[in-house]
């Protein structure tokens, strides 16, 4: 009996135990189920309140501010090597735009002619008829057209046989002579067919001593396309003789063989034709360097264009030999003024004969315009045309005068 009261008294303990953490479970769960929903609805009522940090993790001392990373940009496959940033100077520019314009001219000479000595000697003479070999010379050229016409030196061809070109890329071609002018020392050949390049003719008139300018010619024959590079030394030289007159000096490195080439602006214009270097020195035994000589291109332009149109030029025609006064010819003749046009001869029955003009006679000016340096008596008179009336200031014996002549052509 007091063993089944002990029995019946465990069951009901157990019993007991077990309803308790029943309730107490069903209690506990209702409330976590009631927190949580009202959890969801306070989330629900705030979208754009930030989640709570959960207790067990970390609080950050300073959160960064929330940005939207950027989506990863794909390149496309490249057709073609990306091209390196431009570091090309100017010079090399200008030098690969021009180059394809400027040709090497062959001069096959006639026989017995010896040719220019400015010329560039080609080490490759060509057979001849039976007898004999036929000498060679080269200068350098600039194509000014697309229809094939070259820009030269009138030395470069003087006693041809027959002339040729060779282009930039060593392609050779005939050319014929269209037309040649001794006294500005220019000639115009032309070849036919297509053309590797076409230069532009600029301004020299706009030309600054200072100015950095490109040569491109072949030196000696052999170097074709060289290209030299210096500045504008000096404007208007005239070098006596029978030089052309109103030269641009420049000390970029011309050679022979240069003669005809190009001289370039940093434009890439063609501001100059190279005709001449001096050598020589008249002060101790030093040879001189850096003296090279241009024709301008506001005077080739002009030549050109009328050696196209004409086969020559026509200029104006005073009849006169003259000297070109400056201080040491002043000084030495004891001359009233320290420039002008000094005239030694007068020729019979010319313009200037008809108008008066005497030996000894010194004309200043031409039409209002002074002769000075770099400026003589025949630069401005070829600003004229045969025909044309100019008035002349002449001092005769410290007495002024004023002569007006009529010009006529120049002979050939």
């Amino acid at each position: 009996m007091e063993r089944g009261t002990k029995y019946a008294l465990a069951f009901g303990v157990i019993v007991t135990l077990l309803i308790g953490a029943l309730i107490g479970a069903l209690a506990g769960g209702g409330v976590a189920w009631y927190v949580t929903q009202q959890q969801i609805e306070r989330i629900a009522a705030q979208p754009s309140s930030p989640s709570p940090i959960p207790a067990s993790m970390p609080t950050p001392t300073a959160a960064p501010q929330a940005t939207t990373a950027p989506l990863p940009t794909i390149a496309p496959a490249p057709t073609a090597a990306p091209a390196a940033p431009s570091t090309t100077s100017p010079i090399v520019a200008v030098v690969q735009k021009v180059s394809p314009a400027v040709v090497t001219v062959v001069n096959t000479l006639a026989p017995g002619s010896q040719g220019s000595p400015l010329l560039g000697d080609l080490p490759f003479p060509l057979p001849d008829r039976p007898g004999g070999l036929v000498r060679r010379g080269s200068g350098s050229g600039v194509i000014i057209s697309q229809d094939g016409y070259i820009l030269t030196n009138n030395h470069v061809i003087e006693g041809h046989r027959s002339l040729s070109v060779i282009f930039y890329d060593g392609s050779r071609r005939d050319a014929r002579l269209v037309g040649a002018d001794p006294l500005m020392d220019l000639a115009v050949l032309k070849v036919d067919g297509s053309v590797p390049g076409v230069a532009v003719l600029g301004d020299s008139d706009a030309l600054q001593p200072g100015e950095t300018v490109i040569a491109i010619g072949s030196p000696l024959g052999d170097f074709r396309n060289t290209v030299t590079v210096g500045v504008v030394s000096a404007l208007n030289r005239s070098l006596g003789a029978n030089a052309p007159e109103g030269l641009i000096q420049t000390d970029a490195a011309i050679n022979s063989g240069n003669s005809g080439g190009p001289l370039i602006n940093l434009r890439g214009e063609v501001v100059g034709i190279n005709t001449l270097v001096v050598r020589g020195s008249g002060l101790g035994t030093a040879p001189v360097e850096g003296l090279g000589f241009a024709v301008p291109s506001s005077i080739a332009k002009r030549v050109s264009e009328q050696l196209i149109a004409n086969g020559k030029v026509v200029y104006p025609f005073l009849g006169v030999r003259f000297g070109t006064i400056d201080a040491i010819m002043a000084l030495d003749n004891n001359l009233p003024v320290n420039a002008g046009a000094l005239i030694a001869a007068v020729e019979p029955g010319g313009p200037a004969a008809r108008a008066g003009l005497q030996a000894g006679d010194i004309v200043t000016k031409v039409n209002g315009k002074p002769i000075g340096p770099g400026q003589s008596l025949r630069a401005l008179l070829l600003e004229y045309k045969p025909g044309d009336v100019v008035t002349l200031d002449v001092l005769r014996n410290g007495a002024q005068l004023s002569l007006n002549v009529t010009l006529g052509t120049r002979p050939d």
